[in-house]
């Protein structure tokens, strides 16, 4: 079971990112201005779209840059209680997540991939030449 402080700090080992507040003043994660995980609560035309499978009010749903339709579909179809999507996102390359759902391993590798799609090449270098656990 993931939580938002997990979020922020996978997102902080991250070179060039920054916490802003996004729609609503919900945070949004960043790197070298561009969003690459966010907070995205369900707005009342989702849940009417998802009707019963919809998470919770209170549970928390976060936002994740994918590389493409295809991956967004490949995630849902592999674990649908985990991974979702609404109309409002499709034609985008964003998947949602049930954050409470999801394994830590999983989050760390979702969050890096979707940094690694927005950040710029030489950040990405800097990250490669870290040396991993």
């Amino acid at each position: 079971m993931a939580t938002w402080d997990d979020v922020r700090c996978l997102v902080a080992a991250l070179p060039g990112t920054d916490e802003h507040p996004s729609y609503g003043g919900h945070p949004s994660w960043r790197v070298r201005g561009k969003a690459f995980v966010w907070d995205r609560p369900l707005r009342p035309s989702d849940r009417e779209a998802l009707a019963d499978a919809a998470p919770d009010e209170a549970e928390p749903v976060l936002g994740v840059r994918v590389a493409d339709e295809g991956v967004k579909a490949a995630l849902v179809a592999d674990d649908p209680a985990v991974y979702f999507t609404t109309p409002h996102f499709d034609g985008h390359p964003a998947v949602l997540v049930r954050l409470a759902q999801i394994a830590a391993d999983e989050l760390a590798e979702l969050v890096e991939d979707a940094w690694r799609l927005r950040a710029p090449v030489a950040l990405v270098a800097e990250l490669d030449r870290r040396p991993r656990p």
